[in-house]
């Protein structure tokens, strides 16, 4: 067995030997998709409680400690934490009742222990997963378009770190969009962050990254890449070719 999924193992044996815990719920490469689990996998997961003992398991890690000393941890929201175990597993966790579960959104869970008397369908969510107004062709098309628009007008301005998250970050995401859409769904999907594992489905010649998001300074260059892949690959409204065509042209005609 990993070690990663021996450790979560591990943990299920502490809380199962405690009266107010209801479930250890595997999540990520610890869950249903365990296929994908490699040395650089974090450890997350879901501990179920009864009503009174979010708080105690969510600040305190005394529960954790047994199985392996904590080297560090903190508190990220209010029903979870991340830690670093002393032999270098990483791990998040959130903490919650039967109650605030269903209100959680999350896929692909795992049981990895469960109290006889917990109820069923632990591993299915209520909640939505959260996803873009609409996941059509034309919407990450024309927000591709604008992240570019805004991002090439905010390097002019000199705000670089802003211009880089709408262009080599937002566009970029509606890009993977893209070709989720027109490609097919990828394997081990993340539903929640589409770039996750996309140079493993994705050749270079398909989404050439390395021109895409080539860093701080190379705003005009990513903005370049990305308005000519879309060009070859969908129906650009010309004028906003044009528009951005011509911002490309300020951005490479000022002196570095």
């Amino acid at each position: 067995m990993h070690p990663t999924l021996q450790r979560l193992d591990e943990i299920a044996g502490r809380v199962a030997a405690r009266d107010d815990t209801i479930a250890l719920l595997g999540l990520g490469s610890a869950g249903a998709q365990r296929g994908r689990l490699d040395d650089h996998s974090d450890l997350d997961f879901f501990l179920v409680v009864e009503e009174g003992a979010t708080s105690r398991y969510a600040t305190e890690t005394d529960w954790l400690a047994t199985t392996c000393p904590l080297v560090w941890s903190f508190a990220h929201e209010r029903h979870g934490r991340k830690a670093l175990f002393a032999d270098g597993i990483f791990l998040e966790y959130g903490v919650f009742t039967v109650p605030e579960l269903r209100r959680v959104p999350f896929r692909g869970a795992r049981v990895v222990w469960r109290r006889p008397d917990a109820p069923p369908g632990l591993t299915e969510s209520d909640a939505p997963v959260p996803r873009p107004p609409f996941d059509t062709v034309e919407f990450h098309l024309n927000e591709a378009l604008a992240n570019l628009y805004v991002g090439l007008h905010r390097d002019l301005r000199g705000e670089h770190l802003s211009a880089a998250r709408f262009i080599q970050g937002h566009a970029v995401d509606r890009v993977i969009a893209l070709l989720r859409l027109s490609a097919g769904e990828p394997p081990y999907r993340d539903v929640f962050d589409d770039s996750r594992r996309v140079e493993r489905t994705y050749p270079p010649h398909v989404l050439p990254l390395e021109g895409m998001v080539p860093g701080y300074l190379g705003n005009a260059a990513a903005a370049r890449v990305i308005l000519d892949w879309l060009s070859v690959r969908f129906p650009v409204p010309p004028p906003l070719r044009e528009a951005l065509e011509s911002l490309l042209q300020r951005k490479i005609g000022r002196p570095a």
